[in-house]
């Protein structure tokens, strides 16, 4: 059974700003999270909770930070970007 997806307004923030091809592979990934959501690995520390999926694009790679509430079977977007700075702000982001 698939899972219900949410998203943060960062991601949706940072998603309404790519190109459309890009914007068309996010929506093709998430839709692959949703199916199987252990398909990101987890991290470990500080982020434990938080799963992130990896993809390439044109060369570029790109991550998706999620949760999975496995009792209510959502998928929770958190963040969209590259690995530069993603677990920093990341960090700080679920801090605040």
């Amino acid at each position: 059974m698939a899972y219900t997806r949410c998203a943060f307004p960062r991601f949706n923030r940072v998603k309404k700003k790519l190109p459309a091809p890009l914007r068309a592979e996010v929506d093709t990934q998430v839709d692959l999270i949703c199916a199987s959501p252990r398909v990101g690995e987890q991290k470990r520390g500080d982020l434990s909770e938080v799963f992130v999926h990896k993809f390439r694009l044109a060369g570029q790679l790109y991550l998706i930070a999620y949760l999975v509430d496995e009792a209510k079977k959502i998928v929770t977007l958190l963040a969209l970007g590259g690995h530069e700075n993603l677990y920093r702000d990341l960090k700080r982001y679920l801090a605040s």
